[in-house]
């Protein structure tokens, strides 16, 4: 008999195995596998009363918390789609993004309710909201806790699901034009949660922080593979780096999944602070591939095992992973994090390959640069309501990411650059990423980006956008030489232009769309 392989067994076999452990540690509340258990059933009873039924589309904009964590099986029961919404859009992006999933209830936490308070009488399809944290009804929403309070807290009857059913519905926000919303099963999701849960040695031992947000792909998954082993969770509400080691510590925290600028404001903050950490700590860092130095100061300041992945919203998300292998052990140190700072190699489950404009496979010499494509049970069903982008993304079964690499001979994929990002100067490529990295090994840069700006001359130049760490000076002549004095000429930046701080995204990656925008206009042109 065929079973599918769909979410809510997560769940459940956390509370048959683990039901007295402590599942999700707050800020001020703890709640076992079977507390939490019964808050989900309720939550269940409350949505069918709510009509949702099969395929509806639920929404949910909050931070890392409880309430957020216990929706996706509340959701799941219910046979719903799970709709977290990025907590940093604009107005605007909401409207969109609700009305286009045609969203029938929204959870909204209390701090970010002012948010969406201003286009209430602009959502078509959202019939009811409730409101994390409120004490209190009010005439445009309900309290989330009293709410729960009156459903039953028997066994909910749950909806038929097969592992084809779309599970979740994330909007990525794109450069241009309205974000895209992505459209992932059951079985992309269990798939994809059983694959990584191997390559990170995700066990009932593990207590997990949740830095990255869980509206992030599912803060890659978390919620799934880590309720599957019975693991701890704590929740993070605001991305604190005081706030982080705290919890760290007094939680006994094994494993954390942030992007690298959260992990450099770490750094600098037990440089600040001279704090001791020898912990039994495993981070794991997507986004861009950082350099090498980045590592060693993980590991040897940090004393954290350091683990980069890559992945994308599209492909449920993770493809690779940069541990090193068994028969690579007897390289130098560091060999060993220049290996670890690479994008890596394929994980169980997923084929990934580096092809030239005509679709072939790149030379494998470290040098040659092609686009990563993937194949995988963990790639979309494709954009929602958007068979245009579909088509354009997802070409003969392959998804192809946008990122320019180059592959070595060991089998180890670097990305140079996403496509719109790679700065073409005088005929010349030029990778941001590999800029970049020369500029974080000056010790007075805390953060650094690079973006094309328009040159009468050679079309286009790299220029940097740096952040000065506290307590250092830094003149743009000084770091220009010292970019020239570990790397050609022509890829240094030509200008730098010093900032308090540099735009991200929720999940902490820099926004370089609006970098350029300074020097290029709002033209979608951005390239010369």
């Amino acid at each position: 008999m065929h079973v599918p392989l769909v979410l809510t067994d997560f769940l459940d076999r956390a509370v048959e195995l683990y039901g007295k452990k402590s599942a999700i540690i707050g800020d001020n509340q703890t709640f076992t596998y079977n507390e939490l258990h019964i808050r989900v059933q309720k939550l269940a009873h409350g949505l069918k009363a709510l009509n949702i039924e099969k395929g509806d589309k639920v929404a949910y904009l909050a931070p890392n918390t409880y309430e957020m964590l216990e929706g996706f099986y509340g959701v799941f029961h219910v046979g719903g789609v799970m709709t977290p919404l990025n907590t940093r859009l604009k107005a605007a992006d909401y409207v969109f993004i609700l009305n286009h999933s045609e969203s029938q209830v929204l959870f909204v936490d209390h701090e970010l309710f002012p948010l969406v308070e201003p286009i209430l009488d602009q959502l078509e399809t959202v019939r009811e909201i409730i409101v994390h944290g409120a004490k209190e009804d009010t005439e445009h929403y309900k309290s989330y806790e009293k709410w729960l309070d009156a459903q039953p807290s028997t066994e909910f009857d749950r909806v038929q699901l097969e592992e084809t059913d779309i599970a979740s519905l994330l909007y990525t926000s794109g450069t241009t034009g309205n974000p895209k919303g992505v459209m992932l099963t059951h079985r992309s999701n269990y798939l994809h949660a059983m694959s990584v849960q191997h390559h990170l040695r995700v066990s009932d031992q593990d207590t997990l922080l949740h830095v990255l947000p869980m509206f992030h792909v599912n803060g890659w998954g978390s919620p799934f593979y880590y309720t599957a082993n019975g693991a701890t969770q704590v929740m993070l509400r605001k991305v604190d780096a005081g706030t982080i080691f705290k919890k760290i510590e007094d939680h006994g925290v094994t494993v954390a999944h942030m992007a690298p600028t959260v992990l450099n404001m770490l750094l600098s903050y037990q440089q600040q602070n001279q704090l001791k950490t020898n912990h039994n700590m495993r981070v794991v860092i997507a986004g861009s591939a950082p350099p090498p130095a980045f590592v060693t100061r993980v590991e040897e300041d940090l004393k954290w095992e350091f683990i980069q992945v890559y992945g994308m919203t599209e492909i449920s998300p993770l493809v690779t992973t940069s541990q090193i292998r068994s028969h690579h052990l007897s390289k130098s140190k560091e060999e060993k994090y220049r290996l670890k700072a690479k994008t890596g190699y394929p994980l169980i489950g997923t084929k990934v390959r580096v092809v030239d404009e005509n679709g072939e496979p790149v030379a494998m010499d470290g040098k040659a640069i092609g686009e990563i494509v993937t194949r995988t049970n963990g790639v979309m069903e494709g954009y929602w309501k958007n068979p245009e982008a579909t088509a354009e993304t997802i070409v003969n079964g392959w998804l192809h990411t946008g990122d320019m690499a180059t592959i070595d001979e060991n089998g180890y994929i670097e990305i140079v650059d996403r496509k719109k990002d790679v700065i073409i100067s005088g005929g010349e490529n030029i990778s941001s990423i590999e800029v970049e990295g020369v500029l974080y090994d000056h010790p007075a840069v805390l953060e650094a980006a690079v973006v094309a700006v328009p040159h009468e001359k050679w079309g286009e130049v790299p220029h940097a956008i740096v952040v000065v760490r506290e307590g250092h000076s830094l003149t743009e002549d000084e770091l220009i030489t010292f970019a020239k004095s570990k790397m050609a000429h022509f890829k240094s930046p030509k200008g730098i232009t010093f900032a308090d701080e540099l735009p991200k995204t929720a999940s902490g990656k820099i926004q370089k769309v609006q970098l350029r925008k300074q020097f290029w206009g709002d033209g979608a042109k951005m390239v010369n």
